[in-house]
């Protein structure tokens, strides 16, 4: 993958044809009795190459067969193919921010106590996985946002974001800042936030992008570039990564699809959790990767003990092969010997789950305007109008 999530969160509602459905790679058992399950999977060629063995034993245990196929069409094709005969019976490695949709139409099918331990995931994840108070897919992998600093330049990492800002003035200080999956955690730190969250439900009609938390939010983003001119209003994400990556700049907000760069690079480098605000952990956007199944399924007992069965044995091979931090817990303890990857573990924790209602991708129209906010030709107070307007929009757009 390994990319922001949030690319992979818009919904294309209208209808896509089934022709494309390109499968990159497919296996099927050698069972002559019992179901066939079909398996579509939008995690990397490579991976699904190596949870295909992970399926067939399942199919070899149990007496029945099971199709993996590489599915590389878009998210919006499981709509039309999930009420046909030509539809999955599972989904392997899809975004949370897609599951509203889905469960909307109503091919979601509803994952029991008995099928999913909440104890045994951070509470982000399962947050992730839930829509209406009930869960809907298991969590598969974790990903969000922290610090990385050059450990050549910086010898203490900061504690606090005044910290951060006092050191950056000497050392540098770039990331993606008109991107709101990045510059979320600023808007978050005094109470902004996209849609309410009701008790595990979030409300569509409640925005918090124009409150006066979210202001001050937007007055710290507009500062980095306006007052202290750490990085240009028009800084694109593979500028500041570059930067970090050839050690111009100390410090930079990225994720674990950074550290394979960085480490070819020979860069030295270190990630640690975002540091404080007030005394307040800042809260990243976390992207949690789910498996669930077609509730228009005609095997869906078996299909979800295969689920179950590829969620508790695959973990470690996504790890190594997409480097995807495991959302179980027991198996991301075994990972966080490494302190990089430790440091994602425990931002996940003090996270917010990325909406996962149907009316999510209305919340990216705010990286369409960052731009107004950091280049100061609007106030803040007057940007958070704009950002809160264009995502009602958005949302009556979808109706």
């Amino acid at each position: 993958m390994n990319k922001k999530v949030k690319f992979l969160a818009s919904i294309l509602v209208g209808i896509v044809t089934l022709s494309s459905l390109a499968g990159c790679g497919s296996s099927s058992g050698s069972s002559k009795t019992g179901k066939t399950i079909t398996v579509w999977s939008h995690l990397t060629q490579a991976e699904v190459k190596q949870i295909t063995p992970i399926a067939q034993q399942w199919a070899k245990k149990t007496g029945n067969k099971v199709n993996v196929v590489c599915d590389t069409s878009e998210y919006s094709n499981f709509l039309q193919a999930g009420n046909s005969s030509k539809g999955p019976d599972v989904m392997f490695g899809v975004p949370q921010d897609n599951l509203g949709t889905f469960q909307k139409a109503g091919l979601l099918e509803e994952v029991t106590s008995s099928d999913l331990d909440k104890s045994k995931y951070p509470e982000t994840a399962i947050k992730a996985v839930t829509l209406d108070g009930k869960q809907y897919a298991i969590p598969l992998s974790i990903e969000t946002t922290t610090l990385f600093y050059n450990t050549d330049k910086v010898k203490t990492a900061p504690k606090t974001f005044d910290e951060l800002v006092e050191q950056a003035k000497t050392v540098g200080f770039q990331y993606s800042v008109n991107d709101l999956y990045y510059s979320y955690p600023f808007i978050a730190a005094y109470g902004g936030y996209t849609f309410k969250d009701n008790n595990g439900t979030l409300d569509s009609n409640n925005l918090g992008l124009a409150n006066a938390g979210a202001i001050k939010g937007y007055q710290m983003i507009q500062d980095l570039v306006q007052k202290d001119k750490f990085m240009s209003a028009d800084i694109k994400g593979d500028i500041a990564t570059g930067q970090f990556q050839a050690g111009k700049t100390g410090f930079y907000i990225g994720g674990p699809w950074d550290v394979d760069g960085f480490k070819k690079a020979n860069l030295k480098f270190a990630v640690v959790p975002m540091p404080t605000i007030d005394g307040k952990p800042m809260s990243t956007f976390v992207g949690v990767q789910t498996g669930f199944v077609n509730a228009r399924s005609k095997n869906k007992t078996e299909a979800m003990d295969l689920l179950k069965y590829l969620a508790a044995n695959t973990s470690q091979i996504l790890f190594k092969t997409g480097n995807r931090i495991p959302a179980l817990t027991s198996e991301a303890d075994k990972v966080s010997t490494d302190p990089n990857v430790k440091a994602f573990v425990d931002q996940v924790k003090v996270g917010t789950p990325m909406p996962n209602i149907q009316q999510a991708s209305a919340i990216w129209k705010v990286s369409d305007s960052l731009n107004m906010l950091t280049s100061g030709k609007m106030t803040p107070a007057n940007y958070a109008q704009k950002a809160e307007s264009d995502v009602k929009a958005a949302i009556d757009a979808q109706k």
